[in-house]
């Protein structure tokens, strides 16, 4: 049986998509807080985007096919290479296409890109425990519960305490010895 194709695609955000995000980030503002605060000014999205520059971040609008609206976000943070091959995930679906299935498929997509086109071997992603749709979402995507970090992450004006979720690549690779060490 083959696979059906996405009803989304990942396109890299850009500079171009500021109006477009931060109008969806302002209309999201309840289905947000408190989980994530993203940009929802031309100034902050502008300083958002300047984290993308040096590679150690990417950042993914998720795209209906179909239509070509943006359904949410997907950032792969920190990489860090050498032995660790390792990276944090931070996503968001918007209001408009929220409970719709589009996250599930747009992660499916950004999982491929970072074990094979990246070559990641880890993926942690960070969750608040009461955001149940969040971690139902990882779950379903296999995910492992790998423990809770209290005051963990400073969040929409404070410290919050994040269930760690984490997933390997399917068929590990071996990193050249010849890497250095980090």
């Amino acid at each position: 049986m083959s696979e059906l194709p996405s009803r989304v695609v990942l396109r890299p955000l850009a500079l171009a998509d500021q109006d477009e995000f931060c109008s969806l980030v302002r209309a999201s503002a309840k289905l947000h807080r408190p989980w994530v605060q993203l940009p929802a000014t031309a100034q902050e999205f502008q300083a958002w985007m300047r984290r993308f520059d040096d590679g150690a971040n990417r950042g993914f609008l998720v795209r209906v096919r179909e239509t070509g609206d943006a359904a949410g976000m997907i950032n792969i943070n920190s990489i860090i290479r050498g032995r660790y091959q390792g990276a944090s995930l931070g996503y968001a679906a918007f209001a408009p296409a929220a409970g719709r299935g589009y996250m599930a498929e747009g992660l499916t997509l950004a999982l491929r890109y970072a074990f094979h086109d990246l070559r990641l071997h880890r993926l942690e992603a960070n969750i608040q425990p009461a955001n149940k749709a969040s971690l139902a979402l990882v779950q379903r995507l296999g995910f492992r519960y790998e423990g809770f970090s209290p005051a963990y992450l400073y969040i929409d004006g404070a410290w919050r305490d994040h269930e760690r979720w984490a997933i390997t690549a399917p068929n590990p690779w071996t990193p050249d010895p010849s890497l250095p060490e980090v």
